[in-house]
This record gives structure tokens, sequence and C-alpha cells, in this order.
């Protein structure tokens, strides 16, 4: 399983309707994609316009070629792409080690 972090930034004041429009774009659009396991959101306290993005893939073609090459990234990106200040930070992760229960 492959993690995909996003750091977003957003347009300052805009937290409740972003927070409204990530949550609908990830449960309408997001969740529908080849390969999606789960997501979360986290947002900054120092920074209220900083957001974490995490979302588990089977692997990381499902992200980076099946979704985004897809009319899902298009539908995704016109809900939550109005609000970026600038284009979110986007890496991908390996799980090395993990907390036992």
């Amino acid at each position: 399983m492959i993690l995909e972090l996003a750091d977003i930034r957003i347009q300052p004041g805009q937290q409740a309707a972003f927070e409204e429009a990530i949550e609908r774009g990830l449960k309408t659009v997001i969740s529908k994609a080849q390969g999606f396991r789960d997501f979360k959101v986290s947002k900054g306290i120092e920074s209220p316009e900083r957001y974490v993005l995490q979302i588990h893939w089977e692997t990381l073609e499902n992200h980076t070629v099946d979704f985004r090459g897809s009319d899902l990234f298009t539908q995704w990106r016109a809900i939550v792409g109005p609000f970026f200040a600038a284009p979110p930070v986007v890496e991908h992760f390996n799980l090395v080690i993990k907390s036992p229960a």
C-alpha cells in the first residue's frame, strides 16, 4: 500500500467552504478511483490555511496513472482547485515501521 501525502495551502478565510468541498470531493469522487483505500485530512493549528491530505492507494500507479489520467481527477480539481493558494506539494511513501495495535 502507498501513502499519498498532499500539503495543501488555501486562500485565507476559506476554511469552512474548503472543508465542505474536500469532504465532498473525497466521498463522491476519489472514493470511486481504482485502488483507493482510505483518507485523512488534518488542518494546521499554527497555520489554519494549511491542510495535510493523506490517501492510501493500493499501488503508486493507481494514483499517478489511473486516477490522474482519468475524468475523476478533472472532477476532483474542479471541486477543490478553486481554493488553492498554490499548487499542492504531493509525495508518496512506503510504510517502514508501524506501532503495534
